[in-house]
């Protein structure tokens, strides 16, 4: 458990691009295992299956938001870290195409973690 917090606080300050994909899915499980967030399923997608939204605060109560995102071509999820108001502007747009509001709303944080894929 010390491992997975310290790897948590690690990434959190931005040294997430050192560690390997098993690190960020290592945060991916310790975040959905704190926070059971807010899920969006886009059923016709041809690009994003389900995105779902975490927010994490820590014993300084700093609150820390996150995405979770699966591709519909991998059916893979991938977690980014993103700000406050990421989760309400996905919402909106989502339905219209939950691939373009991918790229407008989650895509701009790909590098805070370093977990993203490569496109």
């Amino acid at each position: 458990m010390q491992k997975i917090i310290t790897l948590f606080i690690l990434l959190l300050i931005g040294v997430g691009s050192v560690f390997a994909q098993m690190s960020c899915n290592e945060l991916k499980d310790y975040v959905e295992s704190e926070d059971y967030g807010m899920t969006y399923y886009s059923y016709d997608s041809d690009a994003i299956t389900k995105v779902s939204f975490h927010e994490i605060t820590d014993d300084s109560y700093n609150t820390y938001y996150f995405a979770i995102v699966q591709f519909t071509s991998s059916f893979t999820e991938y977690i980014y870290q993103v700000d406050s108001n990421t989760k309400f502007n996905y919402s909106m747009d989502y339905h219209e195409s939950a691939g373009k509001a991918f790229w407008e709303h989650i895509h701009p944080y790909r590098d805070v973690l370093g977990c993203a894929p490569d496109f």
